[in-house]
């Protein structure tokens, strides 16, 4: 567990903060057999003061491919048209536009490459269109999946600084924005386990797969991408589950069973080798899931601010904290933000209404580690346990790694409170 720890002075008097901030959206491109449709989607966004919310229809162009299996991840354009939002001032900002979809009962984001902009007093912004993929929701055969919008997020960079403006469909999710047709067969075919998965000539080994045909299926040995002339035969079940039972009887690096899309499963072939054999056993003990440093982050300073009757925002950056996963498993984590209220315990005065929100980060600081993780979706950090990245379970693959989790902060402050300086203790937790 790592702490963070803010500090926010208040002075008294008359001033404003300058912050710009415009909405918008994304796009992206479709395949070969593809449909297009507009919609208009109502929207309320939520910008940085001092830049004044909106409400309003925003068109959203989306293409996506007539028909996919299930399982399938397919390419998907959206084309956002203009921002309800009209700036009240002129910048020029660097954009990433975060685009969150229900994608049949699934929630997916699609990320923009940061675009720059040149934001013009009372001209709405209107984004260019970037190409992304989603995911077709197991389970979905036969069944057609529609895809609308439940959020846009638009983060822009502004000489460092990050300035967040949320746009919220209403109703949420909006309606469709397109539908893509699943095919009524099962998804690919994949083989998914070998047992053993090494050995020398003459070595058994039982194959098991997923998503065939019920029925007999077949198994072959390859080296290269070339069948070495190692066959087996087994069956599979009406759920798809089948199993493989082949012997190796010369070189090979893969197994597969027939008709399963790459990639195949690696098989370590143990040549024999003369003279007075050796063996030598090594163990390998698991490490730890931690995140750091344990002693905690210096203070982060959001700067000061002066009280001027309107609600204002001020911007900071989270200290990146660190998480290893040394546990050599398939396990997966999630990290967790949550925060004391702002107080000076001294003076005994609070900012009950303010807020603190993060742009949550994680990157990948050790490039041998066999995992990725995932930033967490905007928001408000509260004294309820906010995710701000994770790492997936592998299943039979292994996980772990070396990773930072951070992100870009806002502090929202009401127009009126005491001018003092207040506190909060932001706290990343790990599990």
């Amino acid at each position: 567990m790592s702490t963070r720890m803010l500090r926010r002075r208040v002075l008294a008097g008359a001033g404003a903060l300058s912050l710009a901030l415009t909405g918008g959206v994304v796009a992206l491109t479709g395949s070969a057999q593809a449909a297009t449709k507009t919609t208009a989607v109502f929207e309320n966004c939520d910008a940085p003061a001092p830049q004044p919310d909106g409400s309003g229809n925003q068109n959203y162009t989306v293409t996506l491919p007539d028909g996919a299996k299930a399982g399938d991840v397919v390419p998907i354009t959206i084309d956002p048209g203009a921002s309800p939002l009209i700036p009240s001032f002129s910048v020029t900002t660097v954009n990433t536009s975060k685009i969150t979809l229900k994608v049949g009962t699934t929630t997916q984001v699609v990320t923009s490459p940061p675009e720059t902009v040149s934001v013009v007093a009372g001209q709405p912004l209107d984004p260019k269109a970037f190409s992304g993929t989603i995911r077709i929701p197991d389970g979905t055969e036969g069944t057609t999946v529609q895809v609308a919008l439940d959020l846009a997020v638009t983060d822009a960079d502004l000489s460092g600084s990050i300035f967040t403006t949320t746009c919220t469909p209403a109703p949420r999710p909006s309606a469709s924005l397109g539908s893509v047709a699943v095919e009524a067969l099962p998804k690919d075919p994949v083989t998914t386990k070998l047992t053993p998965n090494s050995g020398p000539a003459g070595t058994a080994v039982a194959v098991t797969g997923a998503n065939f045909p019920a029925g007999p299926v077949a198994c072959s040995a390859l080296l290269a991408g070339t069948a070495t002339g190692d066959t087996g035969t087994g069956t599979a079940d009406a759920s798809g589950a089948a199993t493989c039972n082949i012997t190796v009887t010369k070189k090979a690096d893969a197994i597969r069973i027939d008709g399963s899309i790459t990639p195949y499963k690696a098989f370590v072939f143990l040549e024999e080798q003369a003279g007075v054999k050796n063996p030598v056993d090594v163990e390998v003990l698991p490490g730890p899931l931690a995140l750091g440093p344990k002693d905690g982050q210096p203070a982060v300073s959001f700067g000061a601010v002066t009280i001027n009757g309107k609600a204002q925002s001020v911007v900071g950056v989270f200290n990146a904290a660190t998480v290893q996963d040394f546990r050599g498993g398939s396990l997966g984590w999630d990290v967790t933000a949550t925060r004391t209220p702002f107080l000076n315990q001294t003076t005994g005065h609070s900012m009950a209404k303010a807020q603190i929100g993060i742009q949550p980060s994680c990157t990948v600081t050790n490039p041998d580690s066999p995992s990725t993780c995932t930033a967490g979706t905007p928001g408000a950090i509260s004294d309820v346990p906010m995710k701000v990245a994770s790492q997936a379970a592998g299943g039979d693959e292994l996980t772990g790694g070396e990773f930072a989790v951070g992100g870009a902060g806002m502090i929202q402050l009401p127009p009126f409170m005491f001018a003092d300086t207040y506190q909060t203790v932001v706290t990343f937790s790990i599990a």
